[in-house]
């Protein structure tokens, strides 16, 4: 059985900065792209960051520079660190493993107060 469970949300002020982490289970882990998106309250969901099985990254225009990416293959942990947070990141952040398939956690929510 997959599972993907997020860690670290919470309520911070602006410029503040969180750490956010998925630890997977059930999947291998190395050969799968890991992501995080987000859903504000009324929008989409979007993407935030990903990182490839080759540790190549990508970032949504909005965060690059102030978020980053990163995993540890030994622990099947993906980690989104989270620095200058501002009001508009304010989001239900999910966790999400592609390889073929994809798999989906159930969601952090970080709050950035103004």
């Amino acid at each position: 059985q997959v599972q993907l469970v997020e860690s670290g949300g919470g309520l911070v002020q602006a410029g503040g900065s969180l750490r956010l982490s998925c630890a997977a289970s059930g999947i291998v882990f190395s050969v799968y792209r890991m992501g995080w998106y987000r859903q504000a309250p009324g929008k989409q969901r979007e993407l935030v960051a990903v990182i490839r099985s080759n540790g190549v990254t990508n970032y949504a225009d909005s965060v690059r520079g102030r978020f980053a990416i990163s995993r540890d293959n030994a622990k099947s942990t993906v980690y989104l660190q989270m620095n200058s947070l501002k009001p508009e990141d304010t989001a239900d952040y999910y966790c999400n493993a592609l390889n073929i398939v994809d798999f989906w956690g159930e969601g952090t929510l970080v709050t950035v107060s103004s």
